[in-house]
């Protein structure tokens, strides 16, 4: 999963990326507006924490050209303005969710994992396909009720497609949920990861899409 982090206040902002990044999520931080729209345009994230009370262009602005753009990306807003009227400005601008500033970790990452459970259709905590069955909140994979241990790269790689079975991703794509800006990307690292990933949980469950990239198919063939 890869998330564009929006936080002007440099201690907050530390914080925040420290523990999406221990969550082994791809983050790119920006502390401004414009920054945020930039990144917007040129990225693609599975979610937004924006904080509101930004730079050079307010937090609020943003959110309501990125909606005016009908770009449908999860947008949780982070914000120590706490008035109720602030908050319904928010939704109304098109968030997904808010939390008010000085939030509790916990709820960051909980709220975080149900906006992109939602934003995928999906309302179990849990995923399933055949005898895999994979829970994000506590990252673990079973086959056949038996636990197996997958690495933060092949989880990175898998996730996205399992949540989503018969939806087509490249390799462009799932190196987006990789990497972050600061990383260094390998030219043949998604298939690596795939790879590890069959080993473990069978040849089936990714398929090549030929010139296209790869999927979960929605049924077990």
């Amino acid at each position: 999963m890869k998330i564009l982090l929006v936080e002007d206040d440099q201690m907050i902002g530390e914080v925040v990326l420290d523990t999406l990044r221990a969550e082994q999520w791809a983050v790119d931080w920006v502390k401004d507006g414009e920054m945020a729209e930039t990144a917007l345009a040129t990225g693609d994230y599975d979610l937004v924490l924006l904080d509101l009370g930004l730079p050079r262009k307010d937090g609020l602005a943003v959110l309501r050209d990125l909606r005016a753009r009908q770009v449908r990306v999860p947008v949780l807003v982070a914000t120590a303005r706490d008035a109720v009227a602030d908050r319904v400005a928010g939704l109304d601008a098109g968030a997904d969710d808010y939390i008010v500033k000085p939030y509790d970790i916990d709820e960051l990452l909980a709220r975080i994992r149900a906006l992109v459970r939602r934003a995928s259709g999906r309302a179990e905590p849990s995923y399933s396909w055949g005898d895999v069955r994979i829970t994000p909140a506590t990252r673990e994979v079973t086959v056949k009720g038996e636990p197996v241990s997958l690495s933060a790269r092949e989880w990175a790689v898998l996730e996205p497609l399992i949540a989503r079975p018969g939806r087509v991703l490249s390799r462009p794509q799932l190196e987006e949920k990789l990497y972050s800006w600061r990383d260094e990307v390998s030219s043949n690292a998604v298939e690596v990861y795939v790879h590890g990933i069959r080993k473990k949980l069978g040849s089936g469950l990714i398929q090549n899409v030929r010139g296209l990239g790869y999927l979960v198919p929605k049924e077990e063939a």
